[in-house]
């Protein structure tokens, strides 16, 4: 059996914010998603929305046999123009962010992996979407290579007022996930 034939995505639930805060404040996730200990009402308040469905961002837990390892998350940039306007990513793009959350599955190259699985059936399941876009700060590499790895392009680095570090910008497309996994 296949890493990717073990992943599978489990739409966020009320029930997995104690994982959720869990995994937001270890040091490995805390280095490059999130950047400050959080506590669990903060956990509910930013992800709530999201299972409730009163946020665009649609939530997943990464399940690896089917135990969770980690978190990823999808939306379309256009539900967000503030975000939006900074990217200047002109198509029906989406975006997508990720952390693996279990100390014991970080770097065995899982990450390329689980996220060729979601583009494939989750982002790109929906035929309004022409590309995704994904944004690691420049000065994290292993997030790079990963993204590469799955097919994702250097783009530009833009600077999101709200955020402290720009982003490395990367785009895959359609055609090119296709040809990535044929």
């Amino acid at each position: 059996m296949s890493d990717s034939d073990r992943i599978r995505f489990h739409k966020l639930s009320e029930s997995d914010l104690a994982l959720m805060h869990r995994w937001l404040n270890t040091d490995f996730v805390n280095q490059w998603y999130g950047k400050k200990q959080c506590s669990y009402e903060e956990v509910r308040e930013k992800y709530l929305p999201r299972i409730n469905g009163k946020a665009p961002t649609s939530s997943f837990l990464i399940l690896y046999n089917d135990r969770p390892i980690g978190y990823i998350q999808t939306y379309r940039l256009a539900d967000y123009p503030d975000y939006s306007q900074h990217l200047q990513v002109d198509e029906n793009a989406a975006g997508v962010d990720l952390f693996i959350g279990e100390r014991e599955y970080i770097h065995r190259g899982l990450g390329h992996v689980i996220l060729g699985t979601f583009l494939r059936e989750i982002v790109f399941a929906s035929e309004e979407i022409d590309s995704c876009v994904v944004g690691p700060e420049p000065k994290n590499t292993a997030a790079i290579r990963c993204y590469e790895k799955t097919g994702f392009r250097y783009l530009k680095t833009v600077h999101v007022p709200a955020e402290p570090e720009p982003e490395y910008l990367m785009r895959i497309d359609r055609e090119m996930l296709q040809l990535d996994t044929e």
